[in-house]
Formats: C-alpha cells, structure tokens, sequence
C-alpha cells in the first residue's frame, strides 16, 4: 500500500501536547496498520480536512482524527456522517464505544483503546464504498 502524505500533517500532529499526539499517533498507526491489510487497497492519502488528520482512499470513506481544546480529557476519531457507518457502529459495538451523534467514536486520555474492535470499524469505513449495501456493513 502506498501512503500519500504532506508535509503539513506532519506540522498539526506536532503542534498538538505530547499526551494527545501520542494518542493520535496511536490512532494513525491503527489506521495504517489496517489499510496495508485490506485487500485491493493500493494508495490511502493521509491530508488535512478541516485542519484535521484525514486518511482517505477510493473505495472508502473519510476517516479524521482530532482533538479539541474545548474538551481537553479526550479525541476522536470522525466518519462522514451521511453514511451507515456510525450508525451500524452503534449497533455493533454499543457497549464499546462512545460516540457523537453519527459522526464521532469518542475517547478518554485515560482509556486503553478497544484494539480489535477499532481495527474492525476501520476496515469497515476504509472499504465502505465496497459494504454499503450490505446489513451492517457485513459485520
């Protein structure tokens, strides 16, 4: 899998506290960790959307991560919120996750991250365009 990736990402995950550009470092890497693992997917862009990290590719939907100042004790991981995905995330996994409407998983600072489950609403949103039409995304 080849990753597209500028420069100015580079610069927002730098400008972030230690503590929270760790945890969405580790957010990062679970995201590319997964995308070299699906099938077919050769190119995932990492670039800024709304001034956030965002990793995008053909048959997938966006995904961003950030964190906000006005809620210092945790970050987030986004999904378009036009699509099923937070939806079928939420019957899925609704004992896991916390979220934001049908746009956000929500996480504590404090909070070891849910691995596999994440990994699997990753593959989900990273092959979307592939699973829309499939009863829970074909979970």
């Amino acid at each position: 899998m080849e990753l597209q990736s500028g420069h100015e990402v580079k610069e927002v995950f730098n400008n972030y506290p230690e503590i929270v550009r760790h945890k969405l470092l580790q957010l990062r890497e679970i995201i590319l960790s997964i995308a070299s693992e699906v099938y077919g997917l050769q190119k995932l862009e990492e670039t800024l959307k709304w001034g956030e990290p965002s990793y995008k590719t053909k048959n997938g939907s966006t995904i961003r991560i950030d964190w906000k100042e006005k809620s210092p004790n945790q970050f987030a991981m986004y999904f378009n919120c036009n699509t099923s995905l937070i939806p079928s995330f939420r019957i899925i996994y609704k004992d896991v996750f916390q979220f934001e409407g049908k746009r956000a998983l929500l996480f504590k600072m404090d909070d070891e991250l849910p691995r596999a489950e994440l990994e699997h609403c990753i593959k989900m949103a990273l092959t979307y365009h592939k699973i829309k039409h499939l009863p829970l995304l074909g979970a």
